[in-house]
Formats: structure tokens, sequence, C-alpha cells
């Protein structure tokens, strides 16, 4: 049985995309066949993420038109066995994505054996980002602890909400909340929203809490998703998030301020 899941937000710049790499990731590294696809015609990203943009002869928009078939299009991961990328168009209009075209694809894909299908979406309400959440089962919801990020995730539980396939047939989208650049520190002064605020503002069940973290860029400009990094915070959290969305019972980490010492309180 496959299952479709959107990665999204309702604002740019979260980290739906370094989410999207570390869970198809750790999907497929516990054995799972997994297809990580790129919605964001005109950007791409993921292929960077994922190290794999020098490979890149067909996307998704090829696929869509014909221009190529899924098999030709698909790229294997280099650093984990069952994963496969879908990148996205760098130069194609954004209205090439049609909802039959795309369902064709994720029909494709399940037929060829992929378990978990992970759509990496644009941000907000553009047409990529409907096309990415429309066949969804479920939905990672990615916000930021600020004001705006977590508001205009609202707007995204709204669409998920009437926009797609499950809501037409009247069923209903599974939700996960996903809390990214979480600093315990900054909440501690004021200078971010905490849990509990953003949890009490969109209602959702709490799926992960990633620390803010230097190490998530590093692994950008690497290459190669967070999650590979054992050594890193942002790692072992996004590590927990992909053990929680299976079901594991997994306490949060990564949520309390650094206690000062004597010293610190006493000179700042």
């Amino acid at each position: 049985m496959s299952k479709i899941i959107v990665v999204t937000s309702g604002k740019g710049g979260v980290g739906k995309t370094t989410t999207s790499a570390a869970f198809a990731t750790g999907l497929a590294q516990r054995g799972f066949k997994t297809a990580v696809i790129d919605f964001d015609v005109g950007l791409r990203n993921l292929d960077l993420i994922m190290g794999c943009e020098r490979r890149v002869v067909y996307d998704f928009v090829n696929v869509i038109n014909h221009e190529a078939s899924l098999k030709q299009a698909l790229i294997k991961d280099k650093h984990t066995e069952n994963l496969y990328i879908l990148p996205a168009s760098q130069t194609r209009d954004k209205d090439a994505l049609t909802k039959e075209e795309v369902g064709r694809v994720m029909d494709e894909l399940r037929e060829d054996g992929f378990q978990y299908i992970i759509c990496d979406s644009p941000a907000g309400i553009e047409r990529g980002a409907h096309m990415a959440m429309y066949f969804a089962d479920d939905a990672i919801v990615v916000t930021n602890p600020e004001v705006s990020s977590v508001r205009d995730s609202d707007r995204i539980l709204g669409l998920l909400q009437s926009k797609t396939q499950k809501a037409e047939q009247g069923s209903t989208v599974k939700e996960h909340l996903l809390i990214t650049r979480y600093s315990p520190n900054r909440v501690a002064s004021g200078e971010m929203l905490g849990m509990e605020d953003i949890l009490d503002i969109l209602a959702v069940p709490l799926i992960g809490v990633i620390p803010e973290s230097p190490s998530v860029l590093q692994a950008s400009n690497r290459g190669v998703p967070v999650i590979l990094d054992k050594t890193s915070d942002a790692g072992e959290a996004y590590e927990d998030f992909v053990r929680r969305y299976l079901g594991e019972t997994v306490p949060h980490r990564f949520l309390e301020a650094d206690k000062k010492g004597f010293f610190k309180r006493l000179f700042g």
C-alpha cells in the first residue's frame, strides 16, 4: 500500500526541502522504497540538497509532458538504498502541472512498488503547492517559531481541509506539525514563539521539533541530507521525527534553554 505525503508550509524558507530530503532518506534507510518529488517548478532545490544535481537528465515536467518516461527521470540516490529523486524543472512554466498528469505519475509510482511518495511543495498557495497536496494522504506542515510563519501555516491547513482529493471525497488529510529552527534560548528571551504557543494557535498534532543548527546549512552545502549527520542535534531530531511518523513513541528533545552557570549569570 503506497502512501503519499506532502511536505508543505505557508511561508518560504522554513525548511521544507531539507525536511523532504531528511524524511525520504529516513524512510528509505528503514527499507521502504521511497520517491521524493520536487514540485517547485522553476527553482529546483531538492536535487542540490540530495547531491544529485549533476545527474539530472530528465525532470518532472518532462514526465508530465510525455517527453520522458518516469523510469528515465527518476534518479537513484547515491547515499541510500531504496531512495529515488524526481527533480523539478528549472526553466519551465509553473502551470505545466495538471491534476490528470500528476495523478498519472502517482499511479505509476504506486505500480512500481513505491511505498512512500514524498511531495516537496513550494510555499504558499501557488499552483505547484495545490498540485503537491491534491493527492496527499498525509501532510507534514512545516513552520518556524515566528508569528508570520505560524499565521501562514494556518492558511495551508485550510487548503488541506478543502482543496484536496480527500476533502472532495468527504475524507481528511492527516496533518502533522513540524517546527523547525527552534531555539529554546531565544524562546526564553521572548524572541520566538514557544512550542506551546504554536500548538495552541494551529491545533495540529506535533510530530517533531528541529533545533536551530549550523549543521543544516553545512549538510545542504555538501549535498547530503542532514539526517545522515549522526553528530548533529538537527540530524538526531529528524531521526526522531521519522521514528514518530512510523508509529514509535519517542520523547521530544532539544526543548530546554541552556542553564546558565553562576559566572555566566554574573558576567552575562
